[in-house]
């Protein structure tokens, strides 16, 4: 097994170390941590407005790009969260908690490299697992009928969507919105149009870029725009790694040795279930550390190791949410389901297939997350001067800039009009779903995997002659079956005890 893991590694990293795959992989590195500097604007909507740009590349040379600015943006959303109390997205919001306060007691500089070398840690450790469990999950998986697929999909889609949004009927909710977006075009079977109200445009469906980048995109400007952020003055910060007040002391890294460890480990597990990822690490990460400490109420005053638990396990959630996009064609949170769509966009087909046919694809990918973070690592520290400028522009001058991108990116892949007028009204729907506590990424798995849930459905029913049987014959969609009805049933007969505990009079 060893054997064939260092025969993989060696054969993606003849692909990654090319110097057009290097060039790109900084440039996304780069991109990415300039990405997570503005609020808001996270992997999803980095990857989302950058896709249109590859279109051009190779799609190994693409993804790697993609990749770099999937973990780019992890690093650069951590800087805000350390200097200006201002997550860059939803998985940094831990961060906060104790790396401004180190920043408030004069150490920033030690908070934002153990922050780079937590983040390296985690990634390395998160990749280490998926170049393990990848291959492994696929074999297994490459017995799998349609009727499996389906069973899948439909249980990576109930898991992601009931744990995204405000609450699971909000969840719920935004899936069905994506599910009615997706049902738009041409029926798989019949060849009947559906929903096209008579415009050419739209018999191919509605794009998935125009969508991602409008939700992701457009919207989190409208609501940053709604909460003030653009009218915000600018932060005047100046770092330098010349200082020896820049660099951590040795008691930093002793204290956090163990911490590195079990936040990777925590935050992978929550990475490789669906719908968890690296915002729900990041936070058991944290939790779990402070429950260890000897000293739990330093922590949220400006302790080290309550930096590094969410910082290591939100990287490593990052590299867990790719194991069932690899393996079973299920994304593990809202950035990899863009990627899922990049894929398809390529003409591949992620799920256990993938790696068989594929193989340079894949390993590719995973020899670049490793490249990756060696880059990124160095970038944190060294270019985290550089990066701080940034932090100077107004958020006023970005806006626009933003929605240019956005704008060339909706209309540069199939130069339609149409799709640019989609764009804008995702954006107001992205914007109107935030507001009230909706899930944006739930509607793009659901317009992603949708179209795939409806094809093995009905292929199943072709195999059985129209008769559901086919869901059950077989062991393993039997047992998928089986895990799929506790989901749906065991949160009712939860909360049904919950109520009927409340109202007895001994409650």
């Amino acid at each position: 097994m060893l054997t064939d893991i260092f025969a993989n590694l060696a054969f993606g990293l003849s692909i990654a170390v090319t110097p057009t795959s290097l060039l790109f992989l900084v440039i996304g590195a780069f991109v990415g941590m300039i990405v997570g500097l503005f609020p808001g604007f996270g992997p999803a909507a980095g990857i989302a407005v950058l896709i249109p740009m590859t279109l051009g590349l190779e799609p190994t040379v693409a993804i790697i790009m993609l990749a770099g600015i999937y973990y780019g943006s992890m690093y650069g959303g951590t800087i805000t969260s350390i200097l200006i109390n201002t997550p860059g997205e939803s998985a940094t919001v831990a961060s906060t908690l104790d790396g401004y306060p180190l920043a408030q007691k004069g150490r920033a500089g030690p908070a934002l490299v153990m922050q780079a070398i937590a983040s390296f840690i985690g990634g390395t450790i998160g990749v280490v697992l998926i170049t393990a469990l990848a291959p492994l999950l696929a074999e297994f998986a490459a017995s799998f009928g349609p009727s499996e697929y389906f069973l899948i999909i439909t249980l990576g889609l109930l898991l992601l969507t009931t744990m995204m949004g405000d609450n699971r009927f909000k969840g719920l909710i935004s899936a069905l919105i994506g599910f009615a977006i997706g049902t738009v075009g041409v029926d798989v079977m019949s060849g009947q149009q559906r929903y096209t109200f008579g415009s050419p445009e739209l018999i191919g469906g509605v794009y998935f870029v125009a969508v991602a980048i409008g939700l992701f995109g457009i919207g989190e400007l409208l609501h940053c725009i709604y909460n003030g952020l653009h009218l915000r003055p600018a932060k005047k910060l100046r770092l330098s790694f010349k200082s020896r007040e820049f660099w951590p002391t040795r008691f930093d890294y002793i204290e956090s040795r163990f911490t590195f460890f079990r936040g990777s480990i925590i935050g992978f597990v929550a990475g490789v279930l669906p719908g968890s990822g690296a915002t729900l690490g990041s936070i058991i990460g944290y939790s779990v550390e402070k429950k260890l400490a000897r000293d739990p109420e330093n922590f949220g005053k400006g302790e080290m190791r309550g930096l590094v638990a969410p910082e290591t396990a939100n990287n490593a959630a990052s590299a867990g949410a790719m194991v069932p996009l690899l393996s079973l064609g299920i994304p593990g949170s809202g950035a990899t389901a863009v990627l899922l769509g990049a894929f398809m966009m390529w003409g591949l087909q992620p799920g256990p297939l993938l790696i068989v046919n594929d193989p340079g694809f894949v390993w590719g990918l995973v020899a670049s997350m490793y490249l990756g973070n060696m880059i990124l690592v160095a970038l944190s520290i060294f270019a985290i001067p550089l990066f701080v400028k940034f932090l100077d522009i107004p958020y006023r001058l970005v806006v626009p800039v933003i929605v240019l991108l956005c704008v060339i990116g909706a209309f540069a892949i199939h130069a339609s009009i149409i799709e640019t007028w989609i764009l804008f009204m995702a954006g107001v729907l992205g914007f109107a779903m935030k507001l009230y506590g909706y899930s944006p990424a739930a509607i793009v798995l659901a317009l992603v995997l949708g179209g795939m849930a409806e094809e093995t459905f009905l292929q199943s029913l072709i195999i059985s002659n129209g008769t559901l049987d086919v869901f059950i014959e077989r062991p393993v969609s039997l047992a998928l079956l089986c895990i799929l009805i506790a989901v749906v049933v065991v949160p009712i007969c939860l909360a049904l005890w919950r109520a009927r505990h409340r109202m007895s009079p001994s409650g």
